[in-house]
């Protein structure tokens, strides 16, 4: 099966970018008490291994496993498991679609999935939920994050670069809906406002298989 164009579109825009990607965000969950927030309940509730998913440079990968978390990061761009092996040398990073996973069923206690769904056309994300839950086993949590709206965005310049980004934002109930009928029933969302770099509101989604 050939691979969809916006799939290869988002593997070049974060191919380009990675090197400038990595210091422009290297800390900002240090200044996002909310964001860390969900990332620490749900490293509280937790079992089995992770895998960070749209893992970038891996900063929320690594921010996981300093609260103790088994996890390792997933990311369709070469250039980003490149940058991310070189900024945490001591995890692992695969290259990776999420749409169709290289893990075995039921392998995983938890995903978390950091931004990343923005990329996938709403019309698939039925598709990548249901491999969210091959991969979950009995009980998995699934943490979400993404950005509140109904417009989509292109991206023509971004990280110093001229890029071709398609990203969505989304609605909190719709994502919940999809979720349902994939097997998963949100355990926990929290909705913040944006901060001076954004534009949107922010949610954050806990989901276990249900």
């Amino acid at each position: 099966m050939s691979e969809p164009d916006d799939v290869r579109a988002t593997r070049a825009a974060y191919d380009l970018v990675a090197f400038d990607y990595v210091e422009l965000l290297r800390a900002e969950l240090a200044d996002k008490p909310a964001d860390r927030a969900m990332l620490c309940l749900f490293a509280e509730l937790v079992h089995g291994p992770v895998a960070d998913i749209g893992c970038g440079p891996g900063r929320v990968t690594a921010y996981l496993a300093e609260l103790g978390v088994d996890t390792f990061g997933i990311d369709l761009s070469p250039g980003m498991v490149q940058v991310a092996r070189r900024e945490h040398p001591a995890l692992r990073f695969e290259v990776g679609a999420m749409e169709s996973l290289e893990t075995p069923d039921a392998a995983l206690g938890g995903i978390v999935a950091w931004y990343s769904i923005i990329h996938t056309p709403a019309s698939r994300l039925p598709a990548v939920f249901a491999e969210f839950h091959r991969v979950l086993t009995a009980g998995g949590l699934l943490l979400l994050a993404f950005q509140i709206g109904d417009e989509p965005r292109h991206l023509s310049h971004a990280y110093g670069h001229d890029i071709a980004l398609d990203a969505d934002r989304l609605q909190p109930e719709s994502i919940a809906g999809l979720l349902a009928a994939a097997g998963f029933a949100v355990e926990a969302q929290l909705i913040r406002e944006p901060d001076t770099s954004e534009k949107t509101p922010q949610a954050f989604m806990l989901a276990r298989i249900a």
